[in-house]
């Protein structure tokens, strides 16, 4: 019974379908039940009926299904799904199922049969099998062996499936449950407390640190050329840049008067400055040239002519004099 992989003392799940031989099925029973033991250690279930069995969650230790010769079962996802939730931690499960060869797996083979799951389900490759095993949560999934179909299982598939083909094999695959259930969980105990000794600082190689430290002898040793800071710049780096250069090209057009939102060029101070100022302006445009050219109440008689566009501050006294 190495085959089965079945150890005296377990509880074996036996998964058959309708169209397993009676007889077939009857002796496979009683050699699981001979290498077992006493005891109510072997379950019979039908591979459509497996959900309603009501077993509660890891209740066997090896679960075998389509290994009644002669059975042509369908593995769904609710099956396997179901496989793996009554399979004990660390348990095993061997199964056997009709695949479509590789080569032959490029048209859609559907399975009509009267069953909950056997509906229109499509008859799988063998990887399309093992990732069906894989996404149902079994781990350490593999393929054990492939056979050719005997001329009554070949008779077997076209009763039961409606399958006329001749690109099908048996193939056997195990695979494992993690050693955990699905949905427990685990207190992880961290501890945040200094080890004696750790100062909080990482270890630093010795190496390492020498090759970054600079000593007194270092800093004067004759081979050693240092850049002077100053010489990294030249006369046109000193320059004072002129403040209009600095403004945005929309601050130079001509006749702006409104500075940028955001502004960071200047431009917003002076108008702010233009609009707080308490200078006088002029009328007639003609205050720079002298008295001779001024009005009588200009407010910068008896001042020197100054350039356009120079600033001339007035002292209070002029201001109400005018």
């Amino acid at each position: 019974m190495g085959e089965y992989r079945v150890t005296p003392g377990q509880r074996v799940a036996i998964i058959w379908d309708s169209s397993s031989p009676v007889e077939a099925l009857k002796d496979l029973v009683d050699k699981i039940q001979a290498l077992v033991g006493a005891g109510n250690r072997v379950s019979v279930e039908n591979v459509n009926h497996l959900s309603q069995s009501a077993h509660k969650e890891s209740s066997f230790d090896m679960i075998l299904s389509g290994m009644v010769p002669g059975s042509t079962a369908q593995h769904s996802a609710e099956v396997l799904a179901e496989i793996a939730r009554i399979l004990k931690p660390g348990g095993c499960v061997l199964l056997k199922e009709l695949v479509v060869t590789e080569s032959g797996s490029w048209f859609t083979v559907e399975v009509r049969t009267n069953t909950p799951y056997g509906n229109n389900s499509r008859i799988k490759t063998a990887s399309e099998l093992l990732t069906a095993l894989t996404l149902s949560g079994l781990v350490e999934v593999k393929e054990l062996q492939k056979e050719a179909l005997t001329p009554e299982e070949a008779q077997s598939v076209k009763e039961h499936l409606g399958y006329q083909s001749n690109d099908l094999l048996i193939v056997q695959i195990e695979g494992k449950k993690p050693n955990f259930e699905v949905g427990s969980s685990s207190q992880l105990k961290l501890s945040f407390a200094k080890k004696p000794g750790a100062s909080g600082k990482p270890s630093v190689d010795p190496t390492t640190a020498k090759l970054w430290t600079l000593s007194a002898n270092d800093m004067n040793d004759e081979e050693m050329d240092l850049l002077d800071p100053d010489e990294l710049l030249d006369s046109e780096d000193l320059k004072k840049p002129d403040p209009l250069s600095l403004r945005a090209p929309s601050c130079k057009e001509m006749g702006k008067k409104k500075a940028c939102k955001n502004c960071t060029c200047g431009l917003a101070e002076e108008l702010e400055q233009e609009k707080n100022s308490t200078q006088p302006k002029s009328a007639c445009g003609n205050c720079y040239l002298g008295d001779a050219f001024r009005c009588a109440s200009c407010p910068y008689r008896g001042m020197p002519a100054f350039k356009p566009g120079e600033k001339i501050l007035l002292k209070e006294n002029q201001l109400h004099d005018a």
